[in-house]
């Protein structure tokens, strides 16, 4: 039974949520907050533990796609309900591109160097010290749709809308990466945990127990993602905070913790390279389909076909999750994350906390994009092949 422990703790999480929400009770904001922010992570974690199983019954590189989809299902849930709110009221317009910007720059600016940086540390300690962590050959086609998404993202600070149209090259640039990756060779997966022991189980068990696990936490998220929401907003009223940090900073946080836990737990355990594949591929589908599916929740929500237009703040917001996503590509060209590109992510994912004008946002993003052209002249050789990369086949790419 204690085999189990895992999967019994998260339910005694989320079981409160499904009862307030199903009976309709009331109470304070930050009691609300807390008790449908922890059915979330808990939803979250039950949700990490099931893809990573499910990795045994599909192919290996569309594997760590579908994890990394399904890992932040509780982030897509929590924006898309801004998105299509503001489709009837404007006033919850910014907090759909705040819960956006602020999953992405999360996952870059903190996910990324703090599994580098432990890879390393590890590493080091193992007798082997290393100054970069070298990636696979196969990174080289994820890096490639996400330099490609970065580029095409530009597109909404430049017109200062996030368009219909533009929402639909994203999701269709994602589902090219599905089946691209699907085409990647099968890997054994390592599995750790609650994972390893659901891994374990016959196939038939195994598959009717990640199915489950699926459905269950697709239900509490579908229960939590609204009064989360609000009880985000109203806490921020009651307490004098700032909603939009709010929404940017900590909603993410909780819907990517076990994410960000199982990639730590990887690292410690001498497999960076899987740790940062996984993140690398969130961060894929967070800045195609994510971006995508925002003006058509609009949309769908009452907000028309115009897409959503960006106030001066949303456009700074956006403009900065495209240049750091473009430093981080250029860091990564060669296929080495160096201790130097983490530590910088990191700290400039941590001084924007202390910004708070248009002049800083914007001498932030000036910084991101001339890190980003110096990376890239000294891995100029290598841009073009990472943008044909996701175009050429598995045999090409890791011939080269």
């Amino acid at each position: 039974m204690l085999r189990f422990k895992g999967i019994a703790l998260v339910v005694l999480f989320f079981v409160p949520a499904v009862v307030f929400r199903l009976a309709g009770i009331h109470s304070s904001s930050w009691i609300s907050l807390m008790i449908f922010g922890a059915g979330v992570v808990a939803a979250s974690f039950l949700l990490a533990w099931a893809a990573e199983a499910a990795q045994l019954d599909i192919s290996g590189g569309l594997a760590i796609a579908v994890l990394a989809l399904i890992a932040v299902l509780p982030e897509y849930a929590i924006d898309l309900y801004f998105a299509y709110t503001a489709g009837s009221d404007p006033a919850y317009v910014a907090y759909a591109a705040a819960n956006m910007t602020g999953s992405n720059r999360l996952l870059m600016g903190l996910g990324w160097p703090v599994v580098v940086l432990i890879g390393l540390m590890v590493a080091k300690r193992q007798g082997n010290p290393i100054k970069a962590l070298v990636l696979e050959p196969e990174t080289r086609v994820e890096l490639g749709f996400l330099l490609i998404a970065g580029v095409i993202a530009f597109v909404a600070p430049i017109t200062g809308t996030i368009s219909l149209f533009l929402g639909f090259v994203m999701i269709s640039w994602f589902i090219y990466y599905l089946v691209r990756m699907s085409r990647q060779g099968v890997e054994d997966p390592t599995l750790i945990g609650t994972a390893a022991v659901i891994g374990a189980f016959p196939q038939r068990t195994r598959r009717i127990t990640v199915v489950a696990m699926f459905l269950s936490a697709a239900i509490v998220i579908l229960l939590c993602a609204q009064p989360f929401a609000e009880s985000l907003l109203d806490t921020g009223k009651d307490l004098g905070i700032d909603e939009f940090l709010l929404v940017q900073w900590l909603a993410p946080l909780a819907s990517e913790a076990p994410e960000f836990i199982v990639a730590i737990l990887f690292a410690t355990r001498g497999n960076a390279q899987a740790a940062i594949g996984t993140l690398i591929s969130s961060k894929i589908n967070q800045w195609t389909l994510l971006i995508g599916s925002i003006p058509i929740a609009y949309a769908i929500g009452g907000g028309g076909f115009g897409g959503i237009v960006l106030d001066e703040r949303q456009f700074e917001e956006i403009l900065l999750s495209a240049t750091q996503t473009l430093m981080g590509v250029a860091i990564l060209l060669a296929l080495r994350f160096p201790r130097w590109g983490a530590w910088t992510l990191l700290g400039l994912f941590a001084v924007q906390f202390a910004i708070v004008d248009t002049n800083g946002r914007l001498l932030l993003c000036g910084l991101y994009s001339v890190i980003a052209l110096v990376a890239m002249i000294l891995h100029r050789r290598e841009i073009l092949p990472t943008f044909a990369a996701p175009f050429r086949s598995p045999i090409e790419v890791t011939a080269r």
